[in-house]
């Protein structure tokens, strides 16, 4: 039930995630000119933000003069059995199955590698960094999660000048103070929960590319001409062919990933501060405007044709069935536009709590038809009776105002 029920949850989020992915992809191709890298890196916090602002509870409101649906459950009453779960489950197996896939990729990744340490290093790294040289890579790359190890060509030497290795070690320890393989890996696994969708791919190739560009402006900031120059060459020379779907190390990149990286080089400058406090100004309208959205109100005669098209019976407890307990329990919930129940909580139950978790697990699996903005502040009456001749009792006052 629980998958379920968080399956059902994660697909009514993706009208939500699509647009703010395809904003936040666009922002990466279009906008790095007049906006700068770090700033538009910066916003892939808005993602997470408007998805749990769109996502908080509803504030607590009077219950309403709606009509309330009343179901009775017995001992011995038949249960409907509930359809659809091998979605959620086929859903479970697969991101199981990239979940692992990915570790495995990265552990025989760096197992491939043939990691040989350098006890004597010139270079200048972040401390308790150890350096390591590998006959199996073409670029500097940074490897490990949570312990960073710094691994070089075997050839590096002759590969650069002392001049370009230091601006390349300089790049290495942003990725490494930053702790960019840490961030890489968070990014991946919500991109892995999110596999069916390729818009979530699509963002997390361009927040990779981010992540190199925000390097190359640290990096560059307070250098010289001649500088810029070297550090453009080292790219070139650093890139390479290598996998990055399932892979959170930071590396150079491929030869496209080079090319956006030298023409941000070219740009690099002054950015617009009128398009950054725009931008500001817009996505502060659309958390707002996502944190007081509401769905379109319910009138009458809708309201009293809502009928679910299927409806699991609660199990009765078994303890309150051998003492004999009858009882009801009243739950206000939301009807997604797709059918499905979701934000269900108990409004009143009577004896308290004897039937409040048959009740909700219940509801969870109801469906409705399916509709355009869905219904908000339904409410339910379940009634437990040890038999049918057990009457029940209204839990709620209703009280009519006119004017």
């Amino acid at each position: 039930m629980v998958i379920q029920t968080g399956f059902n949850w994660l697909i009514e989020q993706q009208l939500l995630l699509s647009i703010l992915f395809c904003g936040f992809i666009l922002l990466e191709r279009f906008s790095l000119k007049a906006l700068g890298s770090r700033f538009v890196y910066k916003l892939a916090w808005l993602l997470p933000a408007a998805l749990v602002i769109a996502n908080l509870p509803n504030a607590i409101k009077p219950l309403q003069n709606s009509n309330i649906s009343h179901y009775l459950i017995t001992p011995n009453q038949p249960f409907t059995h509930e359809m659809g779960i091998s979605w959620a489950l086929m859903y479970v197996l697969i991101t199981a199955g990239l979940l692992i896939a990915s570790f495995i990729t990265h552990t025989r990744f760096v197992k491939s590698l043939q990691l040989t340490e350098l006890t004597q290093f010139e270079g200048t790294l972040t401390a308790d960094v150890k350096t390591y040289t590998s006959q199996h890579v073409a670029t500097p790359m940074v490897v490990g999660i949570l312990n960073s190890k710094l691994v070089l060509p075997s050839n590096y030497n002759t590969q650069f000048d002392k001049a370009t290795l230091a601006l390349i070690l300089e790049h290495e320890n942003v990725h490494i103070k930053r702790k960019d393989n840490l961030t890489n890996a968070l990014i991946l696994l919500p991109t892995i929960l999110l596999w069916f969708n390729p818009l979530a791919w699509f963002c997390y190739a361009s927040m990779r590319r981010l992540q190199e560009l925000t390097c190359d402006e640290r990096v560059l900031a307070d250098k010289t001409t001649q500088q810029h120059i070297l550090y453009s060459k080292a790219l070139i020379n650093c890139a390479a062919n290598v996998p990055t779907g399932l892979m959170a190390y930071s590396h150079y990149g491929d030869k496209k990933t080079m090319l956006q990286r030298l023409i941000n080089i070219k740009h690099s400058g002054e950015r617009s501060k009128l398009a950054k406090g725009g931008l500001l100004l817009v996505a502060a309208s659309i958390l707002s405007g996502l944190a007081i959205a509401k769905q379109p109100e319910v009138n009458k005669t809708q309201e009293e044709h809502i009928s679910p098209t299927i409806r699991i019976e609660p199990a009765y407890p078994i303890q309150a069935a051998q003492q004999g307990i009858s009882g009801s329990v009243v739950l206000k919930y939301d009807i997604a536009a797709n059918g499905k129940t979701k934000n269900i909580s108990v409004i009143q139950s009577k004896p308290k709590d004897v039937f409040d978790k048959s009740a909700k697990e219940a509801l969870a699996k109801w469906k409705y038809k399916a509709s355009d903005s869905g219904f908000e502040d339904v409410l339910v009456q379940l009634d437990f009776a040890i038999n049918s001749e057990v009457a029940p009792t209204d839990l709620i006052e209703r009280i009519k105002v006119s004017h």
